[in-house]
């Protein structure tokens, strides 16, 4: 029998209305003849309802036993999902991570998946068994203790079992439906792409998108598993949602496939460090090792043997990255007269493969700016991408006025 990995988040199993809901969908495709694996998330606000439960009464926290408690969501959905198909009719039970078992590293609350023998469920699959209720978001590390993915694992997962499967497709429903080439919620005039890329949805999850999970779509682009993101809430159809396929697989590409934002972001710049060799890698080494996640870096002109080095890092890190900075300050091995953080400012990049061919792109971009009096304050570009900082409150007005500039309106 051919597979199918669904997978459905947060908001569309978060009662048991919509848990029904979602079980008629899985019973239509047992029905066309699939042998079905159900990736689950916990209902919409259990997972951050247990993770303020860890907090309050450990801040300190061992990941070991924070996982054990926050994975504990996912069981809890797979367990009735399962429930309701077999009061359907249909042939289902539930699996936990361990009893798969999905294995992992053993780096607990953002583990990486190693491997999924798939010789359980197949088992059970010639046994009878039409569906395979699976908790998302959780694995087994080396040491036999519960491991979590972080947030937003459950599409890891559900890709993950689509190509340890070879499952025909990965569905995943969401309470959107679809990709858009903006944020429909700030541009009235975003319109749902029918495809798009496997290279163009992981530069747009990264720049601020949230129909998927970066590392989900890493992992789909590498074992080439043909990803389906619609919505939980719209009526069924074979040609609903948004395909995320190889290039090859897009006939035509638009220069720019869509806008992405980010709100939460922060620039930050240390004044005045020595321009000489090893000083980005001291600097860099110990956000590092801090944890904070950088992404733009510009540094200025040296002048007398002086420059700035300016980076971006997501709002909530800012603490993280001043104290580091400021360690390797205090130890001598950086020098800069000034640590200046800006919090009031966000990110818009247009992103797009035809770029790859066409010419102009960041300029027009820059113009489009320009004319809208929006300043900018920090660039980076690849080849399929072109990003930059602005001030905050010009956030939606950025965003529309680039996606009208590039009249994604009329992507089909």
């Amino acid at each position: 029998m051919p597979t199918l990995v669904m997978k459905f988040g947060g908001t569309s199993v978060a009662n048991l209305d919509r848990i029904r809901r979602a079980a008629k969908r899985i019973g239509v495709e047992v029905a066309k003849g699939y042998d079905v694996i159900v990736i689950v998330s916990a209902m919409a606000g259990k997972t951050n309802e247990l993770v303020g439960w860890v907090d309050e009464i450990s801040p300190l926290y061992d990941a070991r036993e924070y996982d054990a408690v926050v994975s504990s969501g996912e069981n809890v959905t797979a367990g009735l999902m399962a429930l309701t198909l077999q009061e359907m009719d249909v042939p289902a039970r539930s699996w936990q991570g361990w009893q798969v078992p999905l294995l992992t590293n053993g780096a607990h609350s953002s583990a990486r998946i190693q491997e999924i023998p798939i010789a359980n469920l197949n088992r059970k699959f010639e046994q009878g068994m039409k569906v395979a209720v699976v908790a998302g978001f959780q694995g087994l590390s080396p040491e036999g203790r519960i491991t979590t993915l972080g947030r937003g694992g459950s599409d890891t997962t559900a890709v993950a079992f689509a190509a340890a499967f070879g499952a025909e497709r990965c569905d995943i429903y969401t309470d959107v439906d679809g990709v858009y080439t903006a944020d429909p919620r700030i541009c009235s005039k975003a319109r749902k792409l029918d495809r798009i890329s496997f290279e163009e949805m992981l530069e747009l999850a990264s720049l601020g998108a949230k129909v998927l999970q970066t590392r989900s779509v890493e992992l789909a682009m590498r074992y080439k598993v043909k990803l389906r993101v619609l919505s939980s809430f719209e009526e069924q159809s074979d040609t609903a949602g948004t395909l995320v396929v190889d290039e090859e697989e897009i006939m035509e590409s638009n220069v720019v496939s869509g806008v992405a934002h980010s709100r939460d972001e922060a620039k930050m710049t240390a004044v005045s460090v020595a321009d000489r060799p090893g000083i980005a890698a001291i600097i860099f080494t110990a956000l590092s090792d801090a944890g904070v996640n950088v992404d733009m870096i510009v540094q200025n002109i040296s002048d007398e043997g002086r420059t700035d080095m300016t980076f971006s890092c997501p709002t909530d890190q800012v603490g993280r990255a001043e104290k580091a900075l400021l360690a390797v300050k205090d130890s001598g091995a950086l020098n800069f007269s000034e640590l200046v953080a800006d919090t009031d400012v966000c990110k818009v990049s247009v992103v797009g493969i035809g770029m790859r061919s066409q010419s102009g792109v960041a300029a027009k971009m820059f113009k489009v700016l320009s004319d809208e009096g929006i300043n900018i304050k920090v660039i980076t570009t690849s080849e399929i991408k072109i990003s930059v900082l602005v001030d905050r409150k010009y956030m939606e007005l950025a965003v529309q006025a680039l996606h009208d500039a590039f009249e994604l309106e009329r992507v089909a």
